[in-house]
């Protein structure tokens, strides 16, 4: 069987221009991997659940009677203890759950933000 002079060179060219595509797709065009995917699926997820958590940690810490003595014990914790300080506290702990969540009580820490000002109730307005 006599092949043509030009399929070679044709084939070759074909399989350097889908490497080449599929590198450049992979580096610069956004594509990614299945597990890629799932991987940032999850965080995705993660991260909006911490973040829809963080107003029922923040009612947790307006609602508390001892309120004052926990936040001046968390005001009182190094910088990189105040996370486990507000854990302590129970503002992390959901409701149905037993333990608090670290990533949510991180969160809730930087909305309750200790060293400004004190956490007022939504819409509350400053007079002044």
């Amino acid at each position: 069987m006599n092949t043509p002079e030009w399929l070679k060179p044709g084939i070759y060219g074909a399989l350097v221009g889908a490497a080449f595509v599929g590198i450049v797709g992979f580096s610069w065009g956004g594509w990614v991997t299945g597990g890629t995917s799932n991987d940032r699926a999850m965080a995705m997820s993660r991260d909006n659940v911490v973040a829809s958590m963080v107003p029922v940690c923040l009612d947790k810490a307006q609602s508390d009677p001892a309120r004052a003595d926990k936040l001046a014990t968390i005001r009182a914790a190094s910088t990189y203890q105040r996370r486990d300080a507000l854990m302590t506290s129970g503002w992390a702990t959901m409701p149905g759950t037993e333990v608090p969540d670290r990533e949510i009580a991180q969160a809730c820490l930087a909305a309750l933000d200790v060293d400004g000002s004190p956490v007022r109730p939504e819409g509350a307005v400053d007079e002044g």
